[in-house]
C-alpha cells in the first residue's frame, strides 16, 4: 500500500473531528477524497487490518492510538510547511495548501524540525488549525462555529477553514482572520474589533470558528 495513499486516509479522518465530534462514515470519507465507495471500503479494511483505523461494517470510522500518531505526524508537516510559505515566502493563505501537499512527502524530517525551529515552533497554521507538537499533542481552545452562535456572541477568530478560496479571500479582506475579534450581530452579520458591520457572503459563516 503506498505511503501518500495510507497518509491521505489517516489525514481526513483526523480532520473529520478536529472541529466537531462526529465520528466519519464510509460515505463521508469517500466524498471527502474523491474516490467509489468501494474503493474506501476496500482500503479500510487494510487500514483496520494495520491497526491504523477501528471501524465495524456499515459504521464509522475512528483512528486508532497508532493511526492518530501517524495522521498527527504528516499533519504537523503539512501545517509547518504553510506556516513557512506564508511567513518566509510570501504565500498568501489561501495559496499554500496544495504547495504543502507536495511538499510534505519531500522534505526530510530533518529540515522540518528546521524549519520549526526558525518559525519558533508556531502552535497553529495561518489558518488557525492546530500544529501538533512532535508528540503528537495539540493545544485548543473551547471553540464555536460563526453560524451556530446567538446574536451578541463575541469572540476571537480561532480558525477559518481553508476549503474555499474564495471565501477565505473575502473574510480576509472583510478583517475576519485569525485573531481578530468579532461580535455576532444577526445570521449572516458582524461586528469586526468593535468597529464596522460586515456582511457575510453566503456560506462564510460556516467556515468560521470563534472562541467559545
Amino acid at each position: 500500500m503506498a505511503s501518500v495513499a495510507i497518509d491521505d486516509y489517516l489525514k481526513t479522518i483526523y480532520h473529520h473531528t478536529e472541529w466537531q465530534t462526529a465520528k466519519i462514515t464510509p460515505s463521508q470519507l469517500a466524498a471527502k477524497l474523491g474516490l467509489a465507495p468501494s474503493t474506501v471500503t476496500e482500503m479500510v479494511q487494510k487500514l483496520s487490518a494495520q491497526d491504523l483505523v477501528s471501524h465495524r461494517p456499515y459504521g464509522p470510522i475512528s483512528l486508532t492510538d497508532a493511526g492518530e500518531r501517524r495522521a498527527a505526524a504528516i499533519i504537523r508537516r503539512h501545517r509547518l510547511i504553510e506556516t513557512w510559505l506564508v511567513r518566509e515566502f510570501g504565500y498568501a493563505w489561501d495559496e499554500v495548501h496544495d504547495e504543502a501537499e507536495v511538499l510534505e512527502h519531500a522534505i526530510s524530517d530533518r529540515l522540518l524540525e528546521g524549519i520549526s525551529a526558525r518559525l519558533g515552533h508556531p502552535r497553529f497554521d495561518p489558518h488557525g488549525d492546530a500544529i501538533p507538537d512532535a508528540d503528537g499533542h495539540v493545544d485548543r481552545e473551547p471553540f464555536v462555529r460563526l453560524d451556530e452562535v446567538a446574536p451578541g456572541h463575541t469572540g476571537r477568530v480561532l480558525r477559518v477553514s481553508d476549503s474555499d478560496p474564495d471565501l477565505l479571500r473575502a473574510l480576509e479582506a472583510a478583517g475576519i482572520d485569525v485573531g481578530h475579534t468579532v461580535t455576532v450581530t444577526g445570521r449572516r452579520s458582524v461586528r469586526v474589533d468593535e468597529g464596522s458591520l460586515v456582511e457575510l457572503p453566503s456560506g462564510a459563516a460556516s467556515l468560521v470558528w470563534l472562541s467559545a
